[in-house]
């Protein structure tokens, strides 16, 4: 997985610093790793905004305006990216959170992650499901986080 997340972090680094695109996160279940990914990206001082980690619910609900309900679901994602793009001043934010495990939570079974790209055409949801240890589900979103941000960077109809 390494090997393959340094791959997503150099092309990252050419797509976004070529299309002068500023990237904001809100992540939870991912606890920072999807921001010191983006973080340690080459020449991500140009286009990384920063990163919210809101782990614990009532941050999701105060600080990202997650609506009350659960927090592992599309509309908990959807709050998270569109507000961190505000809040973070960037041209597209992307949001994780989910279940890592060991046990289920709002009735989700481990694995269960729900991500959301927010840009200045709106914001989009999507669903995955992981297996593992947490700590495998864990990086796993993050890389599929990646992935969804090179596909959103290369997308010349969606480009800043």
């Amino acid at each position: 997985m390494s090997q393959q997340v340094d791959e997503l972090q150099e092309r990252l680094s050419e797509v976004l610093g070529r299309g002068g695109t500023s990237v904001g996160v809100a992540e939870s279940l991912t606890g920072g790793e999807l921001s010191a990914k983006l973080a340690s990206a080459p020449g991500s001082s140009g286009w990384f905004r920063g990163g919210i980690v809101a782990y614990a619910s009532d941050v999701k609900h105060d600080l990202l305006r997650v609506p009350p309900g659960p927090v592992v679901s599309d509309i908990a994602a959807v709050a998270m990216a569109s507000s961190s793009r505000e809040l973070l001043e960037a041209d597209v934010s992307i949001a994780v959170t989910g279940v890592a495990g060991p046990e289920e939570q709002d009735g989700q079974p481990p694995g269960t992650v729900w991500m959301a790209l927010s840009d200045r055409e709106g914001t989009t949801a999507r669903l995955h499901r992981f297996s593992g240890a947490p700590a495998e589900i864990v990086d796993a979103t993050a890389a599929a986080a990646l992935r969804w941000l090179l596909e959103r960077g290369s997308d010349g109809a969606r480009a800043e």
